[in-house]
């Protein structure tokens, strides 16, 4: 648990204290709170999008042994067979053209256990790119959707226990 907290707060412009309290939000509230946007806003678009190229080599290397990672080990039923879905996401999503919402719909069958043990290691991936300031953006990029991703969930599993 505490390596999730880390690597929010190393990601991201949050203390851990900050990244505990944020998770224990609904996400409607996580949503509309102005220190995510100024997250969410201050993310270098051009530089992600310019880098394309850079995070589809480390996707399409990286990504398929995180797939059987947490198709074999984290018991995760419903596995990409390709990186190329989630390299296509994150396109999209810097082009505007797809939303957190629909992050959140996308991720929902996965678990919350299984989600929140492999961020670290998602994020991770990018500790090979050379250059820093385009690690740091990718690595702030992935950090920031995963953190709406695991307030869905959390969020979810308190909805399913108050029932």
């Amino acid at each position: 648990m505490r390596s999730l907290l880390l690597t929010f707060a190393e990601n991201l412009d949050f203390s851990e204290t900050q990244v505990e309290k944020i998770l224990s939000q609904p996400l409607t509230k996580v949503l509309k709170l102005p220190k995510l946007q100024q997250e969410l806003n201050s993310l270098d678009t051009n530089l992600l999008k310019e880098t394309l190229p850079t995070a589809g080599g480390v996707l399409a290397k990286e990504l398929p042994p995180f797939y059987n990672w947490l198709k074999n080990e984290l018991g995760v039923k419903r596995v990409p067979d390709s990186p190329d879905h989630t390299t296509t996401w994150v396109i999209g999503f810097l082009h505007n053209q797809e939303s957190l919402t629909h992050l959140v719909q996308l991720h929902r069958p996965v678990p919350r256990p299984a989600l929140e043990a492999s961020i670290p290691r998602l994020i991770g991936m990018f500790e090979g790119v050379k250059d820093a300031q385009v690690r740091q953006e990718w690595q702030k990029a992935i950090a920031a959707l995963c953190l709406v991703l695991v307030v869905a969930a959390r969020d979810e599993d308190r909805a399913a226990v108050a029932v």
